[in-house]
């Protein structure tokens, strides 16, 4: 617990372009869930959920990004870090019955601690494989149902040659957007950032 923060320094500040690292890291997670957002509002705009075992594997994709991005959040155990983990899990304990033993078993104490950074760093590494099984099947399932079709176009003849269509409107788009992601990443890699979590973790603050 003690060396949470330390080593986050040292990764910054002492490891060769270890501060390049994180920030791809830091900002790759935040563009993550940026086209994560877009892909669910073109979802709800083109009625996908009438496809409900398509739609229902998407929102257990995004529930466990989601996860994932706030057991990543609290690692550099910096004062958001802390105060992050202590809310949202205490969120918990208004479950009738088990709430307040489910908060004390996930903490593995009586506060948020060491037992509580060693799980979640855990489950911060295992997630993402879940994510990427997934993401496997949300692909199955909409290669068997179809995309949905909210401008009625016929499934034969309203079709066009995925290249070099779409694929030059995939390559220009990642170009775009990946010129964005380092313009960011080197010149701005604190900006989504909040400056009270390069304060180390403090219960008394």
């Amino acid at each position: 617990l003690t060396s949470s923060f330390s080593s986050v320094v040292t990764i910054d500040f002492d490891v060769y372009s270890g501060w390049l690292i994180r920030s791809v890291h830091a900002n790759g997670a935040t563009w993550f869930f940026v086209f994560l957002y877009a892909h669910i509002f073109r979802g709800l705009w083109a009625s996908s959920y009438s496809q409900p075992a398509l739609w229902c594997s998407g929102v257990f994709i995004f529930f466990v990004s989601m996860s994932t991005a706030f057991l990543g959040y609290v690692l550099p155990w910096g004062q958001m870090s802390f105060w992050g983990a202590t809310v949202i899990t205490n969120l918990l304990s208004a479950l009738p019955w088990i709430g307040t033993d489910l908060v004390v078993w996930i903490w593995g104490g009586f506060s948020v601690s060491n037992p509580t950074l060693v799980r979640f760093f855990s489950l911060h590494f295992i997630l993402p494989f879940m994510i990427m099984a997934l993401v496997l099947v949300h692909l199955v399932l909409l290669h068997e149902n179809g995309s949905s079709n909210p401008l009625g176009l016929h499934p034969q003849t309203g079709k066009v040659f995925f290249y070099p269509y779409f694929f030059i409107k995939d390559v220009l788009g990642m170009l775009f957007f990946g010129a964005i992601f380092i313009l960011m990443a080197v010149k701005f890699p604190d900006k989504f950032m909040d400056p009270d979590n390069f304060v180390e973790a403090n219960p008394m603050v």
